[in-house]
């Protein structure tokens, strides 16, 4: 296990760094991660398991047709929301432990993980969030985006705290928005710079990661 013991390892072709995606839905954005994984020979981090917390989603059956193990963890049947989240939160952590995942790559995922969880990962979670942070955080950007009127808005690849999309940021894409947007097409455009921008921040972020740590 290498989570909380500092800095990874350099990720190469031979020894690629271990990654989870943890999804939502549909899984676009993972989808388009395992695709530059398996397509660039040089890559220096490969997808060994992928997370869910809903049930049937169809980014799940994206994973196992690219054969990733794919697991749906959802939350426990527990009155108590706190205690609840903790339950979550313990079982996924043990799945992690199981596939001896070093980096955690949120992709549309729609909860927000607990300081405690954090906690374990330091430096090893990063998302992709669907605005130019710190501009409109949240799970409705493209909405509040349309609404606020603006002109310009994009995708932003950061490390995860246990703020709400308030992390350290790595990268940007802008992108342009037209007045006769709404959310659907102003998604669809953030996305093609979302499913380019997001492989190559965590390429860079593998070759950076220093060699100092007990092989597992």
């Amino acid at each position: 296990m290498t989570s909380g013991k500092g800095p990874l390892r350099t990720g190469l072709s031979s020894t690629p760094i271990r990654c989870a995606v943890f999804i939502s839905g549909a899984g676009s954005g993972m989808h388009a991660m395992v695709t530059h994984q398996q397509t660039h020979s040089e890559c220096g981090h490969q997808t060994v398991l992928v997370v869910s917390d809903q049930p049937g989603t169809i980014g799940l059956k994206k994973a196992e047709h690219f054969g990733i193990p794919a697991h749906c963890i959802p939350l426990p049947e527990e009155d108590n929301r706190i205690l609840r989240r903790h339950l979550h939160e313990q079982q996924i952590q043990h799945l992690l432990e199981e596939y001896k995942v070093e980096l955690i790559l949120l992709s549309g995922y729609m909860r927000l993980l607990s300081a405690e969880f954090v906690g374990l990962w330091p430096r090893q979670i990063i998302n992709i969030h669907p605005s130019l942070l710190p501009a409109f955080p949240g799970a409705h950007a493209h909405r509040d985006v349309v609404a606020a009127g603006v002109e310009v808005s994009g995708c932003t690849v950061h490390y995860v705290d246990a703020g709400m999309d308030s992390g350290e940021i790595l990268d940007q894409r802008r992108v342009p928005v037209f007045n006769d947007d709404d959310e659907s097409s102003l998604a669809n455009r953030v996305k093609i710079e979302e499913h380019q921008l997001y492989p190559e921040v965590v390429d860079r972020i593998a070759r950076s990661f220093k060699s100092n740590q007990e092989a597992y």
